[in-house]
Parts: structure tokens; C-alpha cells; sequence
């Protein structure tokens, strides 16, 4: 089987920016990953509150 490896994307496009242009997409990464994260907290909390709570009869 023929083995070749793949350039890293990531390296390729780091290299082609700037330093400050760089670091504002990094910021811009790690802004929208900390929203969607705390959307999902936020949603699974008004899910556990809005659900109607169960009693166990026994």
C-alpha cells in the first residue's frame, strides 16, 4: 500500500498569516467555542427546570 503523508493544514494557514492575524483568529475560535459551550449549559439548565419533576411512588 502507497504511503504518502498529508501537509498539516493548520501549519500551511498559521504560516501564511500575520502574527496579529494569527492570534485573532485564535481569539475568535476560543470566543465561539466559550458561547457554544455555555449555550449548552444554559439550554440543559432551563430543560431541568422547565421538565416536569417525576415522583416515585412506591
Amino acid at each position: 500500500m502507497a504511503s504518502f503523508e498529508l501537509p498539516n493544514l493548520r501549519k500551511l494557514f498559521a504560516a501564511s498569516r500575520s502574527e496579529q492575524e494569527e492570534s485573532a483568529y485564535s481569539r475568535t475560535a476560543f470566543y465561539n467555542l466559550l458561547f457554544f459551550v455555555t449555550s449548552i449549559a444554559a439550554f440543559s439548565y432551563a430543560a431541568q427546570r422547565l421538565a416536569p419533576t417525576k415522583v416515585l411512588n412506591r
